[in-house]
């Protein structure tokens, strides 16, 4: 069901600083930040070769990457995002074997303009896992 890795996410307290390492320090590509209100941050993406890095920057106190940041104050790991080929195919296979999705269970459109899920990390090794249909 899962294809490719598209990218691992990283929520960030400081979004420039963070740029900064990964641009100036790493000497990697970095795209300018996209806020993403549905979603509640701002996002970067680091382009390497074989996948993407996504720096997570909440927008407002509200934005579950804020809550994220207040349990984790350096900022870490936040989810890993797998690409499918039919992201209601996948919803649906994976409910039926007991996988719970977060949210009403209906895809929003991602920070690449494409739909996407979210898997409960207690369903994944505790593991926030994104589905985003390619």
């Amino acid at each position: 069901m899962i294809g490719r890795l598209n990218h691992v996410a990283i929520a960030v307290p400081d979004l420039t600083e963070a740029i900064r390492l990964y641009r100036d320090v790493l000497g990697a590509k970095v795209t300018e930040p996209q806020d993403e209100p549905d979603h509640g941050v701002t996002v970067v993406f680091i382009e390497l070769p074989n996948t993407k890095i996504e720096l997570l920057y909440p927008m407002g106190d509200h934005s579950p990457i804020q809550g994220f940041l207040d349990k984790n104050s350096v900022g870490g790991i936040h989810h890993v995002c797998y690409e499918v080929d039919d992201i209601l195919a996948a919803r649906d296979s994976l409910c039926k074997d007991g996988a719970r999705i977060l949210g009403n269970g209906e895809p929003k459109i991602g920070a690449h303009g494409k739909p996407v899920l979210f898997l409960h990390p207690k369903d994944f090794n505790g593991t926030l896992i994104e589905l985003e249909q390619v």
